[in-house]
């Protein structure tokens, strides 16, 4: 059963994300947010590092899916950016490279010959309390991008979604 602090809701791209205006003709756009307890720490970094950590496991799985699918075509796999985080950790959260840090917000992404992709993790100040909001946009170079994306993006919606539900479910004190 949902409660409040588990309910993740699709919502419109924030204007005040950071990656909100990045790319021009945006491939996909979306974002989703969870209510965050009146307790919880609001350091952007922390949360991703949260949320990117404790991952459920089939989301592994599709990730090898997924290599399996790229290599073919010379894009970077998840054991290359994982290899690559390996190098830098300080600079990655999971997979994903750190492209910015405020207080408030956390820019992580990639670029490849595809698709450029930036996801922004930003903390909300509302009046009923205060939101996470995972924000996602993705730039294509070419059709082997588009086609990337019209195939992953129902995958990406499950994956934010569990990810977040997964979070708030296991206890956001543990960020």
């Amino acid at each position: 059963m949902e409660t409040a602090e588990t309910l993740v809701d699709k919502v419109e791209l924030p204007r005040d994300a950071s990656i909100a205006g990045l790319y021009p003709g945006n491939n996909l756009a979306d974002a989703f947010a969870v209510r965050l307890p009146a307790d919880v720490a609001l350091e952007p970094e922390a949360l991703a590092r949260f949320l990117f950590d404790g991952q459920p496991r089939w989301i592994d799985c599709l990730l090898r899916v997924r290599d399996c699918m790229v290599a073919v075509f010379g894009l970077k796999t998840a054991r290359q950016l994982r290899d690559a985080a390996r190098q830098a950790p300080a600079q990655q959260v999971g997979i994903f490279k750190i492209y910015s840090r405020a207080a408030r917000e956390i820019v992580l992404g990639e670029d490849d010959k595809h698709l450029d992709f930036r996801i922004a993790l930003l903390c909300r100040e509302e009046p009923q309390g205060t939101l996470l909001v995972v924000c996602t946009v993705v730039h294509c170079h070419n059709r082997l991008g588009r086609a990337y994306i019209a195939l992953i993006a129902p995958f990406h919606r499950m994956v934010v979604r569990a990810t977040l539900r997964r979070a708030a479910q296991v206890g956001w004190r543990a960020a």
